[in-house]
């Protein structure tokens, strides 16, 4: 792989660990025990992935993940030992695309990774022509080909997670889609009663589509059922 995946987390175990895991499977990675330094790396660097430890001696990992998001597309997996809900949501709704929680399988982790990177690569890589790939909704208009997203004329910067959300959604526009349907199909794993990571990306998603929460124009949520697009 051309471009290193960045790993941040301040104990130095950890770190070390991951990057062994990492570097078995043939990646490379940029290793670093604090924001700031990971922060000027992203800004300089080309990133495939990150992996960012919420507890960080200089600056948590979500401010880091927002930082990140303000310039970049990539995945972002979040790593710590926090396993409160609220903590989770945070990180998904700045921008993060998979949470994993200390003690962890680094077997796991690298199964995520790689995860991650396939739907980022297949969300970024054109397929079919543009007239078959592209979606146009009351001034939206999502292009699969190009992974573009536009609001009236102006580029919305989704990252892969939240465009496929979308595109599935509008693809199948008029049709209720529960939580467990869009978190399989999306995520391509079994879906928990108590997940809510689907919630923390439309959330997310809402916001940059300018959404009113309580009366948004795109992706409307139909209590106890799902969501939809009309």
């Amino acid at each position: 792989m051309k471009d290193p995946i960045l790993v941040v987390d301040d104990e130095k175990e950890i770190a070390d660990l991951v990057e062994l895991y990492l570097k078995n499977e043939g990646w490379q990675v940029a290793k670093f025990y604090a924001a700031l330094p990971a922060l000027e790396f992203a800004r300089t660097r080309e990133v495939s992935l990150a992996i960012l430890d919420v507890m960080l001696p200089d600056m948590d990992g979500f401010t880091l993940c927002q930082r990140i998001r303000e310039d970049h597309l990539y995945p972002i997996i979040m790593l710590t030992a926090r396993v409160e809900d609220m903590d989770k949501i945070t990180g998904l709704t700045l921008g993060a695309d998979d949470y994993v929680t200390k003690p962890f399988n680094p077997l796991e982790l690298v199964a995520r990774v790689k995860a991650q990177l396939r739907r980022y690569a297949r969300y970024n890589t054109a397929g079919q022509r543009a007239e078959e790939d592209t979606l146009e909704l009351r001034g939206l208009s999502i292009s699969r080909e190009s992974h573009r997203c536009t609001l009236n004329g102006e580029e919305v910067p989704l990252t892969p997670l939240e465009f496929s959300i979308l595109w599935y959604l509008c693809a199948r526009r008029g049709k209720v889609i529960s939580s467990e349907e869009l978190f399989e199909a999306v995520w391509g794993e079994k879906y928990l009663d108590n997940n809510n990571t689907v919630m923390a990306h439309i959330a997310r998603l809402r916001e940059k589509l300018h959404e009113p929460p309580r009366r948004p124009r795109f992706v409307k949520t139909i209590w106890g059922v799902g969501y939809t697009v009309e």
